[in-house]
């Protein structure tokens, strides 16, 4: 069902590709937006080791689009270095391909917006509680469950 890697000498080994999710802080959701029209937007996310999770509004474009087809895929780069003299750039990234779904169980939200969290903000727990407490019924915890993931990097990184 998904391609296989064409320049496959290149390619990140599974644990590779989850180390780059582990590392990486924002990432590019792709869904299919108005009018069948890509829509693809930056945001800060959670690998929790199998799933990528996110927070979004209750209202608007990503929220929409989820509703509708709940395919989606999400890229995240690791690096991308220029290298001038070779006219080429020292790239690594990965893109998986999944089914987003709102949480909606209570406790399920609760956890994964903790985890979301501590994330981004690992030493302030009573802060991180109040400001989850005080955005908790406005805001949505998107799950993606992974059904495929590759990672890529230049060839010169692979030596």
């Amino acid at each position: 069902m998904f391609r296989k890697m064409r320049r496959y000498k290149q390619e990140l080994s599974l644990q590779e590709s989850q180390a780059v999710l582990m590392r990486g802080t924002s990432g590019v959701l792709a869904v299919l937006g108005d009018d069948d029209y890509p829509y693809a937007v930056p945001l800060s996310y959670l690998y929790d080791g199998s799933r990528i999770i996110f927070h979004m509004a209750k209202t608007g474009h990503k929220m929409d689009a989820i509703e509708k087809h709940s395919k989606v895929s999400f890229c995240v780069i690791d690096q991308d270095q220029i290298v001038e003299e070779k006219y080429t750039t020292y790239f690594r990234s990965v893109i998986v391909f999944g089914k987003a779904h709102i949480l909606s169980e209570e406790i399920e939200k609760r956890e994964a917006f903790e985890n979301f969290a501590a994330k981004y903000s690992p030493r302030d727990e009573k802060g991180r509680k109040a400001e989850i407490q005080k955005l908790f019924q406005q805001t949505m915890i998107v799950v993606i469950e992974i059904e495929h993931m590759s990672g890529k990097e230049a060839i010169e990184l692979k030596k």
